[in-house]
């Protein structure tokens, strides 16, 4: 995958399996039920509010009383797995995105020539279904020539250039004691499930996955050309191969501490502890500059490496590197092997009944090869300089109510309060776009060569960022294209960036007033800026660098308010027998409730008493606030998808990110007059962290 946000950057949605070198009823054990009783569907009480269902009370389940409505007029369609307004949003840009694309195929300019090529190229179904495997034929006859384990290196290199991930990940990252400067980083990868642990449950649900994964792994294999039973032995080998990295990496769990993936080193040391690879035949093949410091991310899974590429057999290291060479592809390849992936990927792990139409999954391929090349027409039909200049309004007001708070936090020394104000103060923002587009003219796209085009920009973005090792960093790239639906902080660059994509209603409705937007948007601003101080962000200094800028009692005392937010999220369940993980969600958790809560303030600041008063659609600036918060968050997901995220990802699901933060909140119990024994008030079980 090319998007890529850089080492323990935190965005506000889960990005998906990709692999990075690096984020309700309050009943305990209760997942959130729809109400009873369906309400009317009539109009908002003011712009950008949702449509309220009154037979749920605000306080009884904040989240169905604004979302319940949403959900009943809104199915999930069958190509998604989730839908929420998170992707009626990014379905909304998409549409804009394909008119650009089907202007530009139209009425082709030289300027347009790359993106409108390489739609197209997509977009030939019957051309890629025509060609079989051939276009893939370069990376299988590199791997079938392979003989002798010495040229293991050049072989792992290009494939990896050419976007195949196995084995392990190889890249740049921010040095964790010098953060101006980029590095050579390694780290693990090359499995084919979600993640390691789907390896080793023992429930009958996971066993059940991983059979199913097998005989998916056959079934590719099958298509390819193998026969049946070969094509089961090959899929018994992948899965005993996997295995054995699955056991050596590190737990999701473990890899959110940045402090655990500092392993410096130079390059000679490494190479003569992976001596299974020949790294200067590797790095010739990737095209990475020389260097010498680098750093390993999990030094025991490269141990693991180096030990099953000594003991396997030529044949089993070529059966499982052609299986990945499959599965990275398989979406550019003839219909029958998209549909077998997605039956997989798509179906058995997330729920989803059908694949997304064509024009979707190729102006989304596109935005992944050129996003700066199609996000510029993005950006000049969709965000207006009159939307920047109200958003870093926004962000100047969240950022001072943030530095209020840290002054008038009563469990933080005055020590700690200073390095936490310098901190802030050394956080920049990115909005909406790149002040500099980037520059593709060294790519070559061809009309009608979907897979060529594909792993050129592979390719060409592999180099892009290699080129950048043994250089000072760019703090002015970005992570996430323009047309993204979503934002990140950047704990390396300190910075906090929010494409156009996601400034669009219902995250930021130029039509609504100050108390949704804030709320909507002003939550978001709020959210990236704490994960600067969340419980893996606080670890990194103002500028970047991993450091230790609390004192002991500080760091106890923050440890202790967060193992509040570990605890409560932790009593919520995805699905019968599935709770969230409380730990793993911690940094989204400990985002969400104090970045909520320091836009809220960040409101007050803005609207003074007398405009907090003013009621718009019979609300109160606060109770909007509220909406807006819950607003953009309305979503409902299939069971599968649920079960998915709580054991995979690092964001909670969309009812608890409502009600578990709203909860927390005696301003949002004021708000709505609850009472203490109403679901939505915690009272003296809250969690405050910031």
């Amino acid at each position: 995958m090319m998007k890529r946000i850089g080492m323990g950057a935190s965005s506000l949605l889960a990005l998906g399996l990709t692999f990075m070198l690096s984020g309700a009823a309050l009943a305990d054990t209760q997942v959130a039920q729809v109400a009873p009783a369906a309400a009317k569907a009539g109009k908002p009480p003011a712009p950008g509010l949702p449509v309220l269902d009154d037979t749920v009370s605000p306080c009884d389940n904040f989240f169905l009383h604004a979302c319940g409505v949403w959900k009943r007029e809104n199915p999930i369609p069958d190509d998604q797995a989730r839908w929420g307004n998170f992707n009626v949003l990014a379905d909304k840009n998409l549409t804009l995105l394909r008119q650009i694309l089907d202007q530009a195929a139209a009425n082709p300019t030289p300027k347009t020539a790359r993106i409108a090529d390489f739609y197209a190229a997509c977009m030939d179904e019957a051309a890629v279904d025509a060609k079989g495997l051939a276009p893939l034929a370069p990376m299988l006859d590199r791997i079938n020539g392979l003989t002798d384990k010495k040229d293991l290196g050049a072989v792992i290199g290009f494939l990896h250039d050419q976007g195949v991930n196995a084995l392990f990940g190889f890249g740049r990252m921010q040095k964790f004691s010098d953060a101006v400067q980029t590095i050579a980083t390694v780290g693990q990868g090359g499995l084919g499930l979600p993640d390691r642990d789907f390896y080793f449950k023992d429930d009958p649900k996971s066993a059940e996955q991983r059979a199913a994964y097998v005989a998916h792994v056959a079934k590719m294999f099958e298509l390819a050309g193998t026969p049946a039973d070969a094509a089961k032995a090959k899929a018994d080998t992948v899965m005993a191969f996997e295995t054995a990295l699955a056991e050596a990496s590190m737990t999701r769990l473990e890899r959110r501490d940045p402090q655990k993936q500092n392993n410096p080193t130079v390059l000679a040391d490494f190479a003569k502890s992976v001596s299974a690879i020949d790294w200067a035949a590797y790095l010739a093949a990737i095209g990475a500059p020389a260097f010498s410091e680098m750093n390993v991310g999990q030094p025991k899974f490269f141990e693991a490496v180096n030990t099953k590429l000594t003991q396997a057999s030529v044949e089993d290291i070529k059966t499982y590197l052609t299986w990945h060479t499959l599965r990275s592809n398989a979406q550019w390849l003839p219909t029958a092997f998209s549909e077998e992936a997605f039956n997989f990927y798509g179906r058995t792990l997330n729920g989803t009944k059908e694949q997304r139409p064509r024009w979707k999954r190729c102006v989304a391929a596109t935005d992944n090869a050129l996003g700066e090349d199609l996000g510029q027409y993005f950006v000049e039909k969709a965000f207006g300089p009159e939307h920047k200049k109200r958003m870093l309004t926004m962000v100047g007001d969240v950022q001072a109510a943030l530095k209020d708070r840290i002054s008038g936090l009563e469990w933080m020394s005055p020590e700690t309060k200073t390095k936490a104000h310098e901190k802030l103060a050394n956080m920049p923002n990115k909005i909406g776009y790149p002040d500099n587009w980037r520059d593709y003219s060294a790519l070559t796209i061809v009309k009608g060569d979907l897979l060529g085009n594909v792993t050129r920009a592979e390719s060409f973005e592999q180099r892009r960022r290699l080129a950048r090792i043994g250089l000072p960093r760019d703090s002015s790239e970005w992570g996430m294209t323009p047309p993204t639906v979503n934002a990140y902080y950047s704990p390396q660059q300190n910075n906090i960036n929010f494409p156009a994509g996601i400034l669009q209603p219902p995250f930021f409705d130029f039509t609504a007033d100050d108390a949704y937007n804030y709320g909507a948007i002003g939550g978001v601003i709020g959210h990236e800026i704490i994960h600067g101080f969340d419980d893996q962000g606080r670890k990194f200094a103002g500028d970047g660098n991993l450091k230790d800028w609390w004192t002991e009692d500080d760091a106890k005392r923050f440890t202790e308010r967060a193992q509040c937010l570990v605890d409560q999220y932790s009593g919520f369940q995805a699905v019968e027998g599935v709770n969230l993980n409380g730990k793993q969600t911690l940094g989204e958790n400990t985002a969400d409730n104090g970045g909520l809560a320091v836009a809220l303030d960040a409101l007050k600041r803005r609207l003074g008493e007398a405009g907090m008063r003013k009621k718009i659609g019979g609300l109160t600036a606060e109770q909007r606030f509220f909406y807006g918060w819950a607003n953009v968050w309305c979503a409902q997901e299939r069971p599968e998808f649920r079960r998915l995220q709580a054991q995979t990802g690092v964001h909670s699901l969309p009812e608890y990110r409502v009600n578990g933060t709203l909860s927390n909140m005696p301003e949002f119990a004021k708000a709505f007059n609850c009472q203490p024994t109403d679901k939505m008030v915690r009272g003296d079980k809250a969690c405050k962290v910031w």
